[in-house]
């Protein structure tokens, strides 16, 4: 039995009966005893109203707060975590509740809701811990609504809206079906063949002459750009009529690095085609030639794709996303150590006749390329003096990088078990939608009813909190 001193010192709201009011609860089969003055501190909480209620309530409403009630030994009995209630004690005695180690988060907020406790009267730290936990069930609930969603194709009210299903998981859902699958594959061989093809269309021994002896593109080269513009013009028409929310689709990042990677070449063709209207062929070849290699270096976009059939790449980027504040770390200490040490730098080596350090700015490419211990070479220290000044640069380069790299791998290291925690809760989300589904569908069968959607998706939300 767990008994707490009672103390005198702090101010109470409840009566003077209750403050000499001594309750027993049980709760999971652990005795405490409470004492009025101290559960009235918090007034609004289920234990105060409870003890209040004791001296001057009938049996029915005493019952109606607790699971229990044994009038000859005045005990109230609770079906509740024993564990989770000496946290919710640590309220009324300390002015703010710890989570236990070992105590899920998510199920301590339904213990804390059971009890009439706001998180605000958490710990920091724990409230902090809540609100990761809610997020990421929020995160678990909104994929697997998501699947969901894509089970119940028989359910659109129109053929637009069933044809709209199907063109999604056949485009977004690689695991929804086998054609899916092979689509997925092909967008990926087309992503890596077009990337391949910008490579090589650089090679001099690989391109032609003109008839002006000019060098251009293979005609072949040619050929498989233009297959590869057209397979990601189809997927993204076609992607884009699926869409529910046709704004949402325009303006996603996956999406803006999709329109980047075909749009040069339809930009090319038009003003191709307009620039041929010019007086001179000669000169409109040349200004052809000129939006060529300018728009050129959009195609660098396509390597991004891989991000849409990735999951790694997708951790590692939410990793960079979430280590801003790191990675700003690291490029203040760099900043400030490239103007350090190339100052220095430059001083020390103007008493050498054959310095290199002609001037500072040109000594911040030797301090870079020092603190980031790659040192190319092309331009080094050649005085005694200079030569410690690289040293200490060097060492202190390793240690703005390393220093603040640790934290970037813990938060990649923490997303991408996040991410595989997700994939495996909301595989089992499914299952538990689906164990909900027959049972509401024999419920419904045994009432003569149709299944609402209402219902199933409240399962989920319960499930996906059970689960967490």
């Amino acid at each position: 039995m767990w008994k707490f001193s009672r103390t005198r010192d702090a101010d109470c709201n409840g009566s003077e009966a209750s403050e000499e009011t001594e309750i027993a609860v049980n709760i999971g089969g652990v005795k405490h005893i409470l004492y009025g003055d101290v559960l009235n501190r918090y007034p609004e909480t289920r234990l105060a109203e409870l003890v209040n209620r004791s001296m001057n309530s009938t049996q029915e409403d005493l019952s109606a707060l607790c699971d229990d009630y044994d009038e000859l030994k005045r005990e109230f009995y609770f079906d509740r975590d024993p564990e989770a209630f000496k946290c919710i004690l640590e309220l009324y005695y300390y002015g703010e509740i710890h989570i236990k180690r070992g105590i899920c988060s998510i199920r301590f907020k339904r213990e804390m809701d059971y009890w009439g406790i706001n998180k605000e009267h958490l710990n920091e730290r724990c409230k902090s811990n809540l609100n990761d936990m809610e997020t990421e069930l929020a995160k678990i609930v909104e994929r697997a609504k998501g699947i969901l969603d894509a089970l119940k194709e028989d359910v659109m009210v129109t053929r637009v809206q069933k044809c709209q299903a199907f063109l999604r998981n056949l485009m977004e859902k690689p695991k929804s079906s086998l054609a899916a699958r092979v689509i997925s594959v092909v967008s990926i061989a087309f992503i890596l063949l077009s990337s391949v093809v910008m490579c090589v269309n650089t090679i001099p021994e690989l391109q032609v002459q003109d008839a002006a002896g000019n060098l251009v593109e293979n005609p072949i080269i040619d050929c498989i750009e233009t297959t590869c513009i057209i397979w990601f013009t189809v997927k993204y028409v076609l992607r884009f009529f699926s869409s529910s929310n046709k704004l949402r689709f325009l303006i996603s990042f996956l999406n803006i690095i999709d329109f980047l990677t075909i749009m040069p070449f339809y930009v090319v063709l038009l003003l191709g085609t307009a620039v041929m209207g010019l007086g001179s062929v000669q000169q409109a070849v040349q200004s052809l030639r000129v939006m060529r290699t300018s728009l050129r270096v959009m195609r660098l976009a396509r390597i991004f794709k891989l991000a849409r059939h990735s999951s790694g790449l997708r951790t590692l980027a939410l990793a960079f996303k979430i280590s801003l504040k790191e990675l700003g770390l690291i490029f203040v200490y760099m900043t400030v150590g490239v103007f350090l040490f190339s100052a220095l730098g430059y001083t020390t080596e103007q008493s050498h006749p054959d310095t290199m350090f002609t001037s500072i700015p040109l000594s911040f490419w030797w301090a870079i390329s020092s603190m980031s211990t790659v040192g190319y070479g092309d331009i080094y220290p050649q005085t005694t003096i200079g030569k410690c000044n690289a040293v200490v640069s060097i060492m202190c380069g390793i240690l703005s990088i390393t220093l603040p790299l640790n934290l970037i791998i813990n938060n990649f290291v923490s997303i991408y078990n996040m991410q595989h925690e997700f994939e495996i809760t909301a595989k089992h989300e499914i299952e538990l939608m689906a164990l909900h589904a027959e049972d509401e569908a024999q419920e419904c069968q045994e009432a003569g009813k149709m299944p609402s959607a209402s219902v199933s998706n409240h399962s989920v939300w319960d499930s996906a909190g059970v689960t967490a």
